[in-house]
């Protein structure tokens, strides 16, 4: 006997939500890139710290790996971030 395929629904409860959600921003090793990064992340989390911020350059330095860390209250913020992040010009790669 199959078990039934999970509803959309139940796809969702894979995060428990308000959670801390780890992104992380890969883009061009350029001034303002993170402060673009930080903006988009405290429309999503007011209290999001840029303290937090985890950088770290691509072997040739060309590219700056960007992780913030947000607190998301729902699945519909967390898509919405991403695509804020991911349309973003200075934004080659959201993970």
């Amino acid at each position: 006997m199959t078990s039934p395929s999970p509803s959309p629904h139940s796809r969702d409860s894979l995060i428990e939500y308000p959670s801390r959600f780890p992104i992380k921003v890969m883009g061009a090793n350029v001034d303002g890139l993170v402060q673009a990064v930080t903006l988009i992340a405290r429309q999503f989390d007011p209290a999001f710290d840029a303290a937090s911020i985890e950088l770290r350059d691509s072997k040739a330095g060309n590219y700056l790996g960007v992780t913030i860390t947000v607190t998301v209250v729902s699945r519909e913020q967390l898509d919405e971030l991403y695509r804020s992040l991911s349309t973003h010009p200075m934004v080659k790669v959201v993970l």
